[in-house]
Parts: C-alpha cells; sequence; structure tokens
C-alpha cells in the first residue's frame, strides 16, 4: 500500500510517519510537489472555480502525480497497486456519497482508496493571480473543448467551430513540455489565424510531479512511472472546472474516435498497458456520476464516440484546413523516442495511434506523412519486427488483429458498454479493423502488405 495525504495548506507541519507521501498543492511555489509550472499559475490567473470544480480538480492533480510517482514493478503482478488518497474537500459528506473509486479503479487497473476530508481552505486561496472570491471564469464561451494536439482533437475543434459561426470555445490543453506541447502552440496559432482570435480562447495547464528541492517538506521519490492512464482524468478534471466556472450547463467537448475509445485488445496477450481505457465509454459513464454528485453535473460530449477516425476526416467539415494543418497534429504514445536513434521527432510511425493514424489518413487518401520509422519501408519494417524488438509489438499485434476474425462478444473484453449501445459499438469497431486491413495490404510489393498476405 502507498499512501498519499494530499495538502492545500503547507504552514502546517506533516504529523503522519515518513512512508506517507506528501502531495503538496500550492500553484506557484518552489514548496509544492505538484508542481504548476515555473512561471507561476497561469491556468488559473483571472478567476476562481466553485468548490466542488476546484475539488475536483484537486482530484485530478493529486490522481495523475500519485499514479506517476507509485512504480508498477515491485507489485505482485508487476501491474496493480494499492493506493490510498487522502484529499481535502469542503463537503467530505458529499465526496463520501460519491463514487470515484469505480472509475480510478477501472481506469488505471490499480485498487485506489479515496478518504476525503474536510478542509474549509479553497484550494486557490492566497495564491497569486486568483481573485480571494469565487466567481465566474468570464470567458463568454459556449463550450471548453480538450485539445491534445492530436488529430481528434484538431478534426473535433474544426468540426465545431463551422457548425456554429458564433460559437466560442475555451481549448484546454495539458503539457509536460515537449513535442506534445509544441503541436499544440503551432496548431493554436494556426487555428486562430483561421477563425479569429476573438473565437477560440486557450488554457493550458502545465503540471507534473514536483523534481526534489530543499524547499519541499518531503520531497517525492524519484522514478516516474511510465504507463500513466490518469492522464485523462487530470485532463477531464481541468476541462471540467473551467466549464464549471462558467455555469453547470456549459459542456465539456472530448473528441476522440470511437475504436479508440474502446480499444479492444488486438491479441488475447494484449493486457496491462496495452489496453488502456482512458476515454472507454464505461469510464465516462461512471465519471459522470461521480463527478454529479459532488456538485459538478457538466456534460461531457465525445460527438465521435461512434466513428472510427477514418470516418471523422471523411466527413470533416473544412477538409481543406484540415488536410493542410494534419501534419502539424502529433498523435504519438511517444513523440520525443526518435531523437535518442536520430530521427525524426513527432509522429513514430509503430505505436498503436501512430498506426491507426495512418490508416485514417489513407482512409483519405491522405497518407503521405513523414514519420521516424516507415512500416512500408522494408528496412524500417525488419528493424522493427527484429527478434525481441519492443518497438514492433504494436504493429505485429494490428496486423494479427486485421486478420483474424473475432467473434463479436471480443468488444466486452476492455469493459462493458451502455445498455443498448452494444451493436453500434460493436459497428465502429469491425469499420476500424477494415480500415487497418485495407491500409495494411495498399502498398503492394511492399514487406510488409506481402506479410499481411500471407497470414492464413
Amino acid at each position: 500500500m502507498t499512501d498519499y495525504l494530499v495538502r492545500t495548506d503547507l504552514t502546517t507541519p506533516a504529523a503522519e510517519p515518513d512512508e506517507v507521501r506528501l502531495l503538496d498543492w500550492a500553484p506557484g511555489r518552489t514548496a509544492a510537489t505538484i508542481q504548476t509550472g515555473d512561471a507561476g499559475p497561469e491556468f488559473f490567473a483571472g478567476w476562481q472555480p466553485p468548490r466542488p470544480a476546484a475539488d475536483l480538480m484537486l482530484l485530478g492533480a493529486a490522481v495523475y502525480c500519485a499514479d506517476k510517482t507509485t512504480l508498477r514493478r515491485g507489485t505482485a503482478d508487476s501491474w496493480t497497486r494499492d493506493i490510498t488518497l487522502r484529499l481535502p474537500v469542503g463537503d467530505a459528506a458529499g465526496w463520501q456519497r460519491a463514487d470515484f473509486e469505480t472509475p480510478l479503479r477501472f481506469l488505471t487497473g490499480d485498487r485506489w482508496q479515496l478518504r476525503p476530508y474536510h478542509a474549509a481552505r479553497h484550494p486557490l486561496a492566497h495564491v497569486s493571480g486568483v481573485p480571494q472570491a469565487e466567481g465566474p471564469a468570464g470567458l463568454g464561451v459556449d463550450g471548453v473543448c480538450l485539445f491534445s494536439g492530436g488529430l481528434d482533437s484538431l478534426s473535433g475543434l474544426i468540426d465545431l467551430l463551422e457548425a456554429d459561426p458564433n460559437r466560442r470555445l475555451c481549448l484546454v490543453s495539458h503539457h509536460e513540455g515537449g513535442q506534445a506541447s509544441t503541436a499544440q502552440q503551432y496548431l493554436l496559432d494556426a487555428l486562430r489565424s483561421h477563425y479569429g482570435a476573438e473565437r477560440i480562447i486557450s488554457r493550458r495547464l502545465y503540471l507534473r510531479p514536483a523534481p526534489a528541492n530543499g524547499q519541499q517538506a518531503r520531497p517525492l521519490p524519484g522514478p516516474r512511472e511510465n504507463t500513466t492512464r490518469s492522464r485523462s482524468l487530470l485532463f477531464l478534471a481541468a476541462a471540467l472546472t473551467l466549464a464549471a466556472a462558467e455555469g453547470t450547463d456549459v459542456p465539456v467537448y472530448l473528441p476522440e474516435n470511437g475504436f479508440i475509445s474502446l480499444n479492444v485488445p488486438l491479441t488475447r496477450a494484449r493486457v496491462g498497458s496495452a489496453s488502456t481505457r482512458t476515454t472507454h465509454p464505461h469510464f465516462l459513464r461512471r465519471l459522470a456520476e461521480a463527478t454529479t454528485a459532488i456538485g459538478v453535473p457538466n456534460p461531457v460530449v465525445n460527438p465521435y464516440r461512434l466513428s472510427t477516425k477514418g470516418e471523422i476526416l471523411a466527413r470533416s467539415a473544412n477538409s481543406t484546413l484540415l488536410q493542410r494543418l494534419a501534419p502539424l497534429s502529433v498523435s504519438c504514445s511517444h513523440p520525443e523516442t526518435a531523437r535518442y536513434v536520430g530521427r525524426r521527432q513527432g509522429n513514430c510511425g509503430y505505436c498503436f495511434p501512430c498506426l491507426i493514424r495512418r490508416a485514417s489518413l489513407a482512409h483519405v487518401g491522405w497518407d503521405d506523412e513523414e514519420y521516424a520509422y516507415d512500416v512500408f519501408d522494408n528496412d524500417d519494417l525488419a528493424r522493427l519486427l527484429r527478434r525481441r524488438s519492443r518497438r514492433g509489438a504494436d504493429l505485429r499485434a494490428v496486423v494479427s488483429a486485421a486478420v483474424t476474425d473475432n467473434p463479436d462478444r471480443d468488444v466486452l473484453r476492455n469493459g462493458p458498454l451502455p445498455l443498448g449501445d452494444r451493436a453500434a459499438f460493436t459497428g465502429v469497431w469491425r469499420r476500424g479493423l477494415a480500415e487497418l486491413r485495407a491500409w495494411l495490404a495498399g502498398r503492394a510489393g511492399t514487406d510488409l502488405t506481402d506479410l499481411v498476405q500471407a497470414v492464413p
């Protein structure tokens, strides 16, 4: 069991035993162990959210940092962790009635115990740049949209802005620096240039477990877990906090293709880190129940829940703009890794999201981007499929899934589906596999196509 205590008042000495890890929340201060950026808490500048939403934001930040600082290796099955999180909230009784443990356990695959305790202090009290009274963010927006810098979020934003010429959106993004952050800024600049800066407001959240320093009461351990699944909770919590500050009816848009959201295991052996549930319908439904119970009822809407990635591109409300900006987007699981082998940073070309991206671009005839590794290049393919090469694991699984006739019940292997929607989600899964199959078989004379055709 790894025990975390979240504190918002750092003036009170910690009386807990040394093994209890402190998640100190103090935006803009170096004494914090939850780091929110060296330049200060710019995400919160100018507004203070309602207390229930602020507590939800604190939950997202604490879960993310606990997830990243609790290693899976060393557990009995090298995966499942036992994590206790004590969280200061305004309404402890309301939080005890709300069930956050169920969506948390489903999301990360761990055994979470959430223990809310009453704290009168607002999480953003006395933070520089934040008003001392609760009040609306004053953005004047019609919705909040998650913006990762990936192809789905780019498509979603274009479709939402094209659907209503008067719609104004606030984009929420999370980053820790690196290629994803760069892609977000490039796309933001291009979209503002096209639609006008008055229609697109950006709030970018820099947040991570803070590196150890001498001002912290109890620094967090140094090693970081790299199978992080909880980022989607942080992402959603930040967006819901902003939406709740604008009004309880302001929606949060989560553009994510249904095939990736379901993330049906590609093979019988694909479990653990390969079976993520970051936008799975079951997770989103249970999270909505919990957030509503604490007083944050803002709806979370995924406009692409029943669409494949290729269908999203094919139905774009402005395909000309989307095609021009698509190469700037980053869909990759690990866009930084190519630099270690002297290759182009950005989309690696061999992880599962990159392979889905390429299949979707091929679906509309746009698969001409440059990747760090090109799976249709025979030399690159040989490197990826070299014995014991971890880089080729996703490609091998994709090939296997594309040529295997699996039963419809497999759509439930990564989690239950909402009543009445199973047939629709099964259709999304089948069509997504068909996109992969068509892409893999579409390059005659390459080793990859020959490999696919040779599989019985």
